[in-house]
């Protein structure tokens, strides 16, 4: 699914090591946290994952794709595999909840038929149902979040990767989007969360990556996100 060999990352404008031989792998049907310190290398290696940004060493392999020699052509057939949740949501505010996730399946081509089957399927996973008509500007913090998942499943990828997904939310709305996610994980999509919020990490239980100053130092099944949050 991802696997990260001896993975080195500078910033040319800076030349600031934001990642320092990495290891890790996450496979089919993981449920992984990634913590650690503001600029620790969290957000670096998750632009690796979706094509932002290339390595500068290393093998980077995200669901089968060779992420060190892929071809711009090729990203969009690979991000595709990918389902992105943002902390600020990114909704297109002039459309309401169903076409916001229809828009996804629009993008890559998908029939109509095949739209109007599928989104009213997610939005209901995502307890949205009841909600179609709604704009973005009419829903709750955690209304808009569920709207970007439904999003981001729309088109059945492999793996949903979440970027601080409950940064915006109260941590009761916080517990039910990670609650979600688990849901999701179960149904057999990857899940990776990149969060800072300790509480949540080890109130779930699972997998946590922990990266510092461009290292993975630690990497557990325990569950317990230990680290402190500078």
């Amino acid at each position: 699914m991802v696997r990260f060999e001896k993975v080195k990352m500078t910033y040319d404008s800076s030349g600031t090591l934001a990642l320092d031989g990495v290891d890790l792998n996450v496979d089919e049907g993981e449920f992984v946290f990634l913590v650690g310190p503001s600029g620790s290398g969290k957000t670096s290696l998750m632009k690796l994952i979706t094509g932002e940004v290339r390595a500068d060493s290393g093998k980077v392999i995200v669901n089968d794709f060779d992420m060190m020699k892929i071809r711009r052509r090729k990203l969009p057939k690979m991000r595709r595999t990918l389902g992105v949740v943002f902390q600020d949501y990114r909704l297109i505010e002039n459309m309401n909840v169903y076409d916001n996730v229809a828009f996804a399946m629009r993008v890559v081509g998908a029939p109509a038929r095949e739209i109007r089957k599928r989104v009213p399927y997610v939005l209901e996973l995502v307890g949205l149902e009841g909600r179609e008509k709604r704009l973005p500007s009419e829903l709750s913090g955690g209304e808009q979040q569920r709207v970007a998942i439904a999003r981001a499943l729309v088109n059945n990828p492999r793996m949903i990767v979440a970027d601080e997904p409950t940064g915006n939310l109260d941590p009761v709305r916080s517990l039910e989007l990670m609650l979600l996610f688990e849901k999701i994980n179960e149904m057999g999509t990857t899940v990776l969360v990149v969060t800072h919020e300790k509480e949540l990490v080890n109130a779930l239980a699972k997998r946590v990556i922990t990266i510092d100053e461009g290292h993975v130092i630690s990497d557990g099944m325990d569950g317990y996100y230990s680290y402190e949050i500078q």
